[in-house]
């Protein structure tokens, strides 16, 4: 195994980058079907992170299907990767028009999960929910993005509605959901209306489904993304030049960015 690699930096998550160029390694074939990734401490060396950041790109890496580890072996290139990873290509869609593309995709499939969970939650699913919904809130008090904690809600809406193909399909697009959250909180933390907008969207998912009223979660669901795509499209042109362009970057592959 010749791939050498280059040291992270601070921006996008340091396990982002770090599954970004192991995948990059495997879609250009540098490292093949069956090849043996280097052991844990090399990649902290090359990559000048942490164990703990080197062992987050693996859970990445194994999610997307591109490797597996071995007892006692190490851990592998799966000869056929379960699925390919999707590839958002910059040459055919500028930042804000993939924030907004990203939305659309999770208007269908959050708005089917929010219904399912008004039918089937349960009393953990709605404490789960109400404790996301305070995480967001602690979070953004102390200072911080809230993006994690806005992912975690809507995977405990996912949660809620016990579907383990439509969590595992909501889980696969975290990895692009990160990117499109960062630019849609940067945005509304902008002004205090839109902050003030996404806190009562959140409470009205929260509260259809655990009224379990399935129409009104569904509504509730779709009514929270089609606002998101509204107050990207209200954004000002400046927040795009300052900040929406780096924040978007993780909604494009690597791979794509090398073409």
């Amino acid at each position: 195994m010749t791939s050498q690699f280059t040291p992270v930096t601070s921006g996008a998550r340091l396990s982002d980058q770090v599954a970004r160029q192991l995948a990059a390694e495997i879609a250009a074939g540098r490292l093949a079907a069956g090849a043996k990734l280097p052991p844990e401490s090399r990649l902290v060396e090359q990559f000048e992170v942490s164990r703990t950041v080197v062992r987050e790109a693996m859970s990445r890496l194994k999610s997307l299907g591109l490797v597996d580890s071995r007892q006692g072996s190490g851990v592998y290139v799966t000869a056929n990767p379960a699925y390919a990873p999707l590839n958002f290509d910059a040459r055919h869609a500028e930042s804000r028009a993939a924030v907004v593309q990203m939305a659309e995709v999770r208007r269908a499939l959050e708005a089917e999960a929010a219904g399912l969970a008004a039918d089937r939650r349960d009393a953990a699913d709605v404490q789960r929910l109400h404790d996301a919904m305070a995480a967001i809130e602690r979070t953004v008090l102390a200072g911080g993005d809230g993006v994690e904690e806005d992912l975690q809600f809507h995977r405990a809406v996912a949660q809620a509605s016990h579907n383990p193909f439509l969590i595992g399909t909501l889980d696969y697009l975290a990895q692009f959901m990160r990117g499109a959250i960062g630019v849609t909180r940067a945005n509304e933390a902008r002004r205090a209306d839109f902050a003030a907008q996404v806190r009562q969207e959140h409470a009205a998912v929260l509260r259809a489904i655990e009224a379990q009223d399935r129409t009104r979660a569904r509504a509730a669901a779709s009514r929270h993304m089609d606002n998101a795509i509204r107050r990207i499209e209200d954004a000002d042109p400046g927040f795009w030049r300052q900040q929406g362009e780096r924040l978007a970057v993780p909604l494009v592959s690597p791979v794509a960015r090398r073409a």
